[in-house]
């Protein structure tokens, strides 16, 4: 068989497909970004109003509830955990169920995200007649602006005429991709509005490996009489008595005089003690036998990095240091005890 220089190698009909849907599901999310508007500024403002403003008078912050029926429920729930997870308090409610009861989760303060690519689903009705009667501020996110939903919409989204990836135009594709991209874009708009910043994401996800990545070393570290501090000038037969009575391996050297009181000036690890072990050592003072200007590390910085520089450096423990005194101490086990690898 004879190659022909430069010619592309052919792909299966599948790759082909795979890559015509991608690009028209790229094409539909650059038609929306091109066509954002002050809706969408109107729309974060509502949800930011519910749930970043002060408490109502019962003393309760209202949330986002998400709604929609069949494929547009899917992207709703997507929606709401996004939301939920990023500092807007948010839940999904099947419209379906709204009407049998579970409108009593939709409460005035609260403010309604409702998705529907035609704006006619049926079983949205109820809820639209509920955030009405209620005054509960009503976001459409909808392919068509004169439809049930968008008129009774106080804001609606309105995503751009564009084909949906399905050949035959019918399953929800490019919509559906558009809706919850959208999603993601409020989502993100209201955690920079709020300044959500990792302290605020840790706290709402405390399990699994995204947790443990952002545990920080002031969550982990031993304080108070925990850690192994001297005085400069103490003799090392006392050090000693403390390196051993602490289990970390080394001990801190705080200054007693002038700029240097208070600060940890020094650390006294085994490995000092080896290099000084054929002198006369409990003779000598923990100032003779300490390194001077020892590797620190911040109480805020995170766990992984601190372990990441324990095992670049070869060490076992970082003195956790805030405007130069010690604060804390952290063991590699710590970490290890942690789950952080």
């Amino acid at each position: 068989m004879v190659k022909v220089a430069g010619a592309k190698p052919a792909v299966s009909a599948d790759v082909a497909v795979g890559r015509r849907v991608l690009l028209m599901e790229a094409n539909g999310l650059a038609a929306m970004a091109a066509q954002i508007d002050g809706a969408f500024t109107r729309a974060v403002d509502a949800m930011m109003a519910v749930s970043g403003g002060p408490a109502t008078a019962t003393g309760i912050r209202g949330r986002v509830i998400v709604s929609g029926m069949g494929k547009s429920g899917h992207v709703g729930r997507k929606i709401a955990a996004t939301l939920a997870s990023t500092g807007t308090p948010a839940f999904f409610v099947h419209p379906a169920e709204a009407s049998h009861g579970d409108l009593g989760m939709v409460m005035q303060g609260d403010v309604l995200l409702a998705l529907s690519n035609s704006g006619d689903a049926p079983e949205l009705a109820d809820l639209i007649v509920h955030a009405k009667r209620f005054g509960i501020p009503l976001i459409g996110i909808t392919s068509k602006a004169k439809s049930v939903l968008g008129k009774a919409s106080d804001i609606v989204l309105v995503l751009p005429p564009v084909e949906e990836a399905c050949p035959m135009g019918l399953a929800p594709t490019t919509s559906t991709t558009m809706s919850l991209a959208l999603g993601d874009a409020l989502a993100v708009a209201l955690m920079e509005r709020k300044g959500f910043n990792r302290d605020h994401y840790r706290v709402f996800h405390p399990g699994g490996r995204l947790g443990k990545q952002l545990i920080k070393v002031g969550d982990l570290m031993h304080a108070g009489p925990e850690m192994p501090l001297v005085d400069s000038g103490t003799p090392m037969r006392e050090a000693l008595v403390t390196m051993a009575g602490r289990s970390f391996g080394c001990i801190g050297i705080v200054g007693l005089k002038g700029r240097d009181k208070g600060r940890l000036i020094g650390i006294v690890t085994d490995g000092d003690l080896r290099r000084h072990i054929e002198g006369d050592l409990l003779a000598q003072t923990v100032d003779t036998v300490m390194t001077r200007s020892p590797m620190t590390i911040a109480p805020d910085a995170l766990a992984v990095e601190a372990l990441r520089e324990m095992n670049s450096r070869r060490i076992t423990a970082f003195f956790a240091v805030a405007g130069g005194r010690p604060v804390g101490i952290l063991h590699m086990h710590d970490c290890v005890r942690a789950g952080i690898t």
